[in-house]
């Protein structure tokens, strides 16, 4: 007997079979092709003008940050993500040490209101898998470890290499999290304390990965006028190490930049063309989201974001900043000029003084009257410098060119704070939003070719077995949608309004979501590397 009998569905199995009519059963969390009539189900799933197609798998995410709470899981669920990859760009809630606590919860504050209870106990991978086995999953997750968080449990926000045995306590850390189930170790080089290490020690880190079959992730240190620069040294750490590389949210930021992707698109050809692996993930929008703070050169962090504060109420040091930011004098992503100044600068969230939010800052300082520089500095000063803004800084052509590379898989790199908190469009829309624009909208692929994007090419690329096809025997990870109506359902003024076309998704055989409603089954798991 089958739990469940989709019938009569249109069937898109991942691996870029053309489409077609038939019935999909599932028996034990598991997928059988071609059911047998004779045999009786649970539950019977009319899918008559319907297509069904394997769970999308999110190649960037930071939903492990929150990860059990409602507002994150909706967000996943809703738009037919069964399986994600997170604890990217450097950030994950573990390992801890209890000193610098502080600290990791400062550089963590854009992910979440709230911080467990338990996080100073979460000293290695294996304490906080403990924590994990806990919570009520509802899609799956696999994780990688953050080179930000191993470096602030070691170093603090030091702005200076690691002396030996620091660096062999990185080492250690990254050895402990790979041993129990870690895919691979995530940088974020524009972000405290990252910015701050060299290459070298990248490498060596990744010298570990390699050890156990991982993978290197990185929010590389520039994504603009030294994007190319940027590139060399990703694919220096990646293959000094001998690992498989990925390039997080690619992009080339900036108008004066704009093209420049292109360019880093032959490097990388180059690089596969030698043998190297490199993966790419992008999310299919002209902004993207981050701390409002980082606009501000890093130097001025290395005591943590209350030291920023401190320098932002002097009226010497906020004239400093603001050449810098204009005119700077040392290398670093300049946010400001990327978005062509605070035009480009969307305020999406501030925990406590709101009245910027949904707002340019320049639209927000004519409303008031201020200088734009003035209204910047306060509004981190009046948030304690926890805001996150959207930066428009990119174009549509290089969108295009980035997705049309074979080795470039789907990622929200979304953050969902709260169901209060407001949030980027990518957060609660990216997965329909691709099929929309890349399909249905502008022809880049059909719908065979953009559903083995989203589904098959990242199971493969990450060694998530079982998942990314409607193949027997598979995991019944599945996304049931109407093709008229797939798209995103939401806006920049209203990020949190879930996705059009959804009707079911279904995780490990089991119904999550249907009527734009969690079901309150909370069938996820943690999928651990080379189990």
């Amino acid at each position: 007997m089958y739990d469940v009998v989709i019938k009569n569905i249109k069937i898109i199995d991942g691996l870029k079979t053309p489409a077609y009519i038939g019935d999909v059963a599932i028996s034990n969390g598991k997928i059988v092709l071609s059911p047998s009539n004779e045999e009786k189900a649970s539950e019977i799933i009319d899918g008559t003008g319907l297509c069904i197609c394997p769970g999308f798998i999110d190649a960037h995410s930071h939903g492990d940050i929150a990860l059990g709470k409602d507002f994150t899981t909706l967000s996943k669920v809703s738009q037919g993500i069964t399986t994600d990859i997170g604890g990217q760009c450097g950030f994950t809630s573990f390992p801890v040490n209890p000193k610098t606590l502080d600290l990791l919860e400062e550089d963590l504050s854009i992910f979440t209101d709230k911080f467990s209870k338990e996080m100073e106990g979460f000293t290695s991978f294996k304490k906080y898998l403990e924590y994990t086995s806990k919570l009520p999953l509802v899609y799956n997750t696999k994780f990688l470890v953050g080179h930000c968080t191993i470096r602030t449990a070691v170093m603090g926000f030091d702005n200076r290499k690691p002396t030996d045995d620091e660096l062999e306590q990185m080492k250690a850390l990254v050895r402990e999290a790979m041993e129990n189930g870690c895919m691979g170790i995530s940088s974020g080089l524009i972000y405290t304390p990252g910015v701050y290490c060299d290459t070298d020690e990248l490498v060596e880190l990744c010298k570990v990965v390699k050890e156990y079959g991982g993978v290197y992730t990185t929010h590389m240190r520039n994504e603009s006028n030294h994007l190319l620069d940027a590139i060399n040294e990703a694919i220096c750490v990646a293959e000094k190490a001998d690992v498989p590389l990925c390039i997080s949210h690619y992009k080339s930021q900036g108008k004066a930049n704009w093209g420049l992707c292109k360019e880093g698109l032959k490097v990388i050809d180059e690089a596969i063309a030698r043998g190297m692996d490199i993966t790419l993930d992008q999310y299919p929008y002209e902004s993207g989201m981050t701390h409002l703070y980082i606009t501000i050169p890093p130097k001025y962090i290395s005591n943590g974001i209350g030291g920023l504060i401190e320098y932002l109420k002097d009226e010497k040091m906020r004239e400093e900043i603001k050449s810098e930011m204009l005119n700077p004098t040392e290398d670093y992503e300049n946010f400001y000029l990327n978005a062509g100044g605070f035009e480009g600068i969307f305020i999406a969230d501030c925990p406590e003084f709101k009245d910027p939010v949904g707002m340019t800052i320049a639209d927000y300082a004519r409303k008031i009257g201020a200088d734009p520089f003035d209204a910047f500095f306060d509004i981190l000063i009046k948030n304690k410098g926890v805001c996150t803004a959207i930066y428009f800084t990119m174009c549509e052509d290089d969108i295009f060119s980035i997705i049309k590379n074979e080795n470039t898989v789907v990622g929200t790199d979304g953050i969902v704070k709260s169901f209060e908190s407001k949030c980027h469009p990518r957060a609660y829309g990216t997965f329909p939003h691709a099929i929309d624009y890349f399909h249905k909208k502008n022809n880049l692929f059909t719908l065979e070719e953009i559903i083995a994007k989203i589904t098959n090419l990242p199971a493969t690329k990450y060694k998530i077995a079982n998942k990314g096809a409607i193949k027997d025997g598979y995991d019944a990870d599945l996304v049931i949608f109407d093709y008229d109506k797939i798209g995103p359902g939401n806006t920049y003024q209203e990020p949190d309004l879930v996705s059009e076309g959804i009707e079911y998704v279904i995780v490990g055989g089991e119904v999550v979501y249907h009527d734009k409603k969690l079901t309150g089954k909370a069938p996820g798991k943690i999928v651990l590397h080379n189990a």
